[in-house]
């Protein structure tokens, strides 16, 4: 094993990973495996888990677990981490990625139905999922908790404002969370900017609209999914040890 092989070495580490059967969380569930760890896919539709899990387990080797679960509802989330615990007997990371942003016409046409959904599954769920799973991570003395933002939240924009919002309350949950978790779990937040999934299928299918919308970028670009795996397995291995509270931007050098 190389020196940077053992710096991101997740040999018998369990990793769950929200919103993991596509886009982004895909990735860094299949990045967290290739690294040693067991997985755990968990996401609303349970077909889609099951087909990502089984193709991670015949590619490396490891163990994948799906699961169906709805982020934005706060009495599934228990049954998830006793879930993981019921399996593995341990949780050592678990990655908040799980999020949407619905198209709305205008601010006006947000109902609160639509703004309760935004704010549960980007807010309220990686609040609770990271309270559960994170006290246990420290009573067994170690954890990393990854909560994925968004660079929205920074650089709010009138379609995003709900979505926005609820990413900004993420960033603050995090550097809360580092303290009443640590010194045993360290909890970081992953900002990132736009990357090539579903979410950004519109821009994608429009030229004109991806080629502005990156254009004061420093890489004037749309990050690939695969852009993001460094980024996020330096926040649950042991690289980023002495690294808790933070945020850590990948989003090509937006301004």
């Amino acid at each position: 094993m190389g020196y940077a092989d053992g710096l991101f070495d997740l040999s018998g580490k369990v990793v769950l990973v929200t919103g993991g059967s596509r886009g982004l969380g895909r990735s860094m569930a299949f990045a967290a495996a290739r690294c040693g760890a067991d997985v755990v896919v968990a996401s609303r539709k349970y077909d889609a888990c099951a087909a990502v899990s089984a193709q991670i387990e015949k590619e490396t080797g490891r163990v994948a677990l799906p699961h169906a679960v709805h982020v934005g509802r706060w009495d599934e989330l228990p049954g998830l981490v006793d879930a993981v615990y019921d399996r593995f007997g341990r949780l050592d990371a678990l990655v908040n990625n799980a999020g949407m942003s619905p198209v709305y016409d205008d601010l006006t046409t947000v109902t609160e139905k639509m703004f309760d959904s935004v704010v549960g599954l980007n807010l309220k769920g990686p609040f609770r999922l990271s309270v559960l799973a994170g006290t246990r991570m420290a009573e067994a003395g170690a954890g990393a908790i990854v909560n994925v933002s968004s660079t929205g939240s920074v650089r709010p924009r009138p379609a995003i404002v709900p979505y926005a919002a609820a990413k900004a309350g993420l960033n603050a949950v995090t550097v809360g969370l580092a303290q009443a978790l640590g010194p045993a779990v360290r909890v970081n937040t992953l900002m990132c900017g736009p990357f090539a999934t579903w979410a950004t299928r519109g821009w994608q299918d429009d030229p004109d609209q991806l080629a502005e919308g990156v254009r004061a970028h420093a890489l004037r670009r749309i990050g690939d999914p695969e852009e993001v795996v460094g980024a996020a397995l330096y926040l649950i291995s042991g690289a980023s040890s002495y690294t808790s509270g933070a945020t850590l931007r990948v989003d090509g050098g937006m301004p």
